[in-house]
């Protein structure tokens, strides 16, 4: 057993040995004479490069003008900020107002005695009851009214003028949680 097993560890070199001999020729030759056909081609000629055209000066007439880079008098006018509607800034920020409204979903609304709440899924995956009073986004939005299939709020944003203004929103059922499917 022992000479069977040797003699079969000695075919198995032998074999491997045959096999790599056999890899050892040169079977480069094809690409030795394509190289050589490559290297015998004459030299290609390069194009010259293309002429740099002087550019006329350009002469900056208009140093007498307002710079567009301040602002006018208009633009620094103290607003009617003050005066106007405005965010509370004693205003204790919830949940849900980490969020900008269009991530927030509404995904039902139920109703205990002469209570109403909606469920909003935040985009995190919690799930939160409001009803009128509480706030949603980050635009200090208000929820005003709750339907069954909507919720109703104002929000308060900047009027591009230094200022505060009024814009009212609303927040829909989403179309998943009336079809049956994951809120």
């Amino acid at each position: 057993m022992i000479r069977a097993s040797a003699m079969y560890k000695l075919t198995a070199c032998l074999a491997l040995s045959l096999a790599l001999v056999g890899c050892g020729g040169d079977n480069f030759e094809d690409l030795r004479q394509y190289t050589d056909q490559i290297k015998a081609r004459p030299p290609g000629k390069i194009s010259p490069l293309p002429e740099i055209k002087a550019q006329e000066p350009f002469l900056y007439s208009a140093t007498q003008l307002r710079d567009p880079f301040t602002p006018s008098v208009q633009e620094t006018a103290p607003s009617s900020s003050g005066k106007g509607i405005q965010p509370d800034p004693n205003h204790i920020k919830e949940p849900l107002e980490a969020y900008p409204l269009d991530t927030l979903r509404m995904v039902g609304t139920f109703e205990l005695g002469s209570n109403k709440w909606s469920l909003i899924k935040a985009p995190d995956g919690a799930v939160y009851r409001v009803q009128p009073g509480n706030y949603l986004g980050q635009n200090y939005g208000k929820i005003l009214r709750l339907w069954d299939d909507s919720i109703e709020l104002v929000e308060i944003i900047e009027d591009g003028q230094g200022g505060w203004m009024e814009r009212a929103a609303s927040l829909a059922l989403s179309e998943e949680s009336t079809e049956g499917g994951k809120p």
